[in-house]
């Protein structure tokens, strides 16, 4: 019999819908820069946010789906809220506007495949390899090249950058306190809890951009654009084809994906945005491209070389797990 999950893949989940996500995710860097131009970064992330809860709570309701059923659940997306929405979105997007372009912005991000690659094994007591340790050194010297070749980086601009680099350390909790808590959980339903967690962006935000930012909006059709694009390509329709790649068997592409961002994000901005890169910046970006792709390739040679002595284990009779003998 053909299971469900033994399906081929149509021509447009095995091409297009990657190649759609993978410009949707990275020209948001663009777009975001673009809405820093006319709204200072709390303000623009708290109408973000209030917009995307907006759109989705009737689909949440037209759909019927449940909100979470447990405290725990709700501290668990409340927490991955927090580090994402709040404190990744809110000191890149500071960053930016202290001057990080968004191509240095997209690479820093990019490293975060690399340590999630590091950190999460040592949470479940595996060993590295070790071209693991050297595809996370190759990234860690790439984005070094590319930060320090850009001439015009100032006082502001490093302040900016280490705004920066705090927000890839916030995305990475962030995802692996989701894997810890998610693990063997089904949990509520995506539209539900990216209503939840864009709602503790919003509260958390909302405040400071009072308190702190003037609240000014220069409403025009740029800006209109840019908040539509990241409302609706950024924090809907990227989402639905992530959900929809991951559930037609693309999840080890989609994280593939993630690595050409640097170089796709800098591409658009070089045409959105006029912004343009030194010679031993591009070096640089190619040297962290092949680092994230050295750590990423090793790590999957690995699980699936693991994968495969297990189940060669399972079938030999008698036989268990490394090599013990049941007999």
């Amino acid at each position: 019999m053909t299971s469900a999950h033994s399906v081929k893949p149509s021509l447009w989940w095995s091409w297009g819908a990657p190649i759609v996500f993978i410009l949707l995710w990275s020209s948001g860097f663009s777009f975001g820069k673009i809405g820093l131009q006319y709204a200072e970064p709390l303000t623009l992330l708290s109408l973000r946010y209030a917009c995307v809860v907006i759109a989705l709570l009737p689909v949440q309701h037209i759909l019927g789906l449940s909100w979470p059923a447990t405290r725990r659940e709700w501290s668990n997306i409340c927490i991955v809220g927090l580090l994402i929405q709040f404190i990744y979105f809110s000191f890149s997007y500071v960053g930016m506007k202290q001057g990080v372009s968004a191509g240095t912005v997209a690479l820093i991000v990019s490293l975060q495949p690399i340590l999630v690659g590091i950190c999460a094994p040592k949470l479940t007591g595996e060993r590295q390899s070790l071209l693991q340790w050297l595809g996370l050194a190759l990234g860690l010297i790439g984005a070094v090249i590319v930060i320090t070749s850009g001439a015009s980086l100032q006082a502001g601009s490093w302040f900016g950058l280490v705004l920066v680099v705090i927000s890839l350390f916030a995305l990475t909790a962030g995802v692996l306190y989701e894997r810890i808590s998610s693990s063997g959980v089904a949990g509520p339903h995506p539209v539900t809890t990216n209503i939840i967690q864009c709602a503790i962006g919003l509260v958390f935000c909302l405040p400071l951009a009072l308190l702190m930012e003037t609240n000014h909006i220069e409403f025009n059709w740029p800006f209109t654009g840019a908040l539509a694009y990241l409302v609706l390509c950024n924090s809907i329709i990227t989402i639905s084809l992530l959900l929809a790649m991951v559930r037609r068997q693309q999840a080890a592409r989609v994280s593939a994906l993630f690595f050409l961002v640097p170089a796709c994000a800098s591409v658009v901005a070089m045409f959105m945005l006029g912004e343009t890169m030194a010679p031993a910046g591009w070096i640089g970006m190619t040297v962290a491209i092949a680092g994230v792709l050295l750590a990423s390739t090793s790590t999957a040679t690995t699980k699936k070389s693991t994968a495969n002595t297990l189940t060669a284990n399972a079938q030999t009779p008698g036989r268990a797990p490394h090599g013990r003998s049941t007999r």
